[in-house]
């Protein structure tokens, strides 16, 4: 079974409810060889530079992600790059392709995990070029939390309760680096990416190392027990926006936050139980499918939601889409 179907499936049930921002790897380093492994930082570093070279926005962009990558591990291998090299380069694939709401939020968290980066002027941006969508106020969140503002932490929750969607760009970003890395594969390092396969697996990693914000503001924030009405209500709302978003991870948070926020409601609980249920069933079918890059890749740049994919797949099995009753969550899967 392809790795990269573990990258995208699997792995986000093993992060979800985490709590903390996920580590930055990639899949594909995990079936290096030792030598190789030891060399993949300078690859990625050196695949940069060269993506850094091109004029396009999706190479500026997926330069920016690899350089955000080699820095806080191996920040010799930057070549002498200055600090928040990575958010010029999302930055000017922004300016490139302002209309593209997936580099505007690739830009917006590498923005929020640099030191010293202001995030008003990106998350205006995003919110601009995706008002209905609820996670572009997520680090404003995280501030208004960071200074211990109730009033702040209050209206911003409101504000993204009333977005429409909650969308992370996850397929996009993924689709829009594995272009870049092949477009480029004649100037790469000769060992770093020798297949569609491995492009995918690193595509995968990096765009889950870049795309995936913390969700602890929010959690923290939805579950302060001095928190009023108001914001409980915002919450919910929000929560059940999550339940529907483009990636799992994002999902399972808002079946979390429900199931802490409604604990006596029987009906409510059995419901979140349900789908649940059925999506880690859907995961996990998904899994066992032998599917090549190219396959994987269409369904992802026709589907922008991770379950949706994971579905088309499902479907391609001839496999029911619903889990049986005496289906179960592993143990470790459990909600917290």
């Amino acid at each position: 079974m392809p790795s990269f179907m573990r990258k995208r499936c699997v792995m986000v049930l093993a992060l979800a409810l985490m709590q903390v921002t996920p580590v930055l790897a990639g899949v594909a380093h995990r079936s290096l060889s030792r030598v190789d492994a030891d060399s993949y930082p300078e690859w990625r570093s050196a695949a940069a530079t060269v993506l850094a070279a091109r004029d396009d926005a999706g190479s500026l962009a997926t330069a920016a992600a690899l350089t955000f990558l080699a820095s806080p591990s191996h920040p010799k291998l930057e070549g002498g790059r200055p600090p928040g090299a990575a958010q010029s380069l999302a930055v000017k694939a922004s300016e490139l392709a302002p209309n593209n709401p997936a580099i505007s939020w690739l830009r917006l968290m590498l923005c929020t995990n640099t030191p010293g980066c202001d995030v008003r002027q990106a998350a205006t941006t995003m919110r601009w070029l995706a008002a209905d969508n609820g996670a572009a106020w997520l680090p404003t969140l995280t501030q208004a939390q960071r200074d211990k503002d109730a009033v702040e932490v209050d209206r911003v929750l409101v504000s993204m309760a009333e977005g429409e969607k909650f969308e992370l760009y996850g397929n996009r970003t993924t689709v829009m680096i594995f272009g870049a890395l092949k477009r480029a594969r004649a100037q790469l390092p000769p060992h770093y990416l020798r297949s569609d396969d491995a492009r995918l697996n690193e595509a995968l990693g990096i765009s889950n190392a870049v795309v995936l914000p913390s969700f602890s503001p929010l959690i923290n924030a939805c579950r302060d027990p001095e928190a009023g009405a108001e914001r409980r209500e915002a919450c919910l709302r929000l929560s059940r926006t999550m339940q529907h978003a483009d990636m799992v991870m994002a999902q399972l948070v808002g079946f979390a936050i429900e199931k802490r926020l409604d604990p006596g409601d029987a009906r409510a609980l059995a419901r979140i139980a349900d789908r649940r249920r059925t999506l880690e069933w859907r995961v996990a079918l998904a899994n066992q499918a032998n599917i090549t890059a190219g396959a994987r890749l269409a369904h992802m740049r026709a589907l922008p939601r991770e379950e949706d994919v994971c579905n088309a797949i499902v479907r391609e099995l001839d496999r029911s889409l619903h889990a049986p009753a005496d289906h179960r969550f592993a143990p470790a899967q459990q909600y917290r």
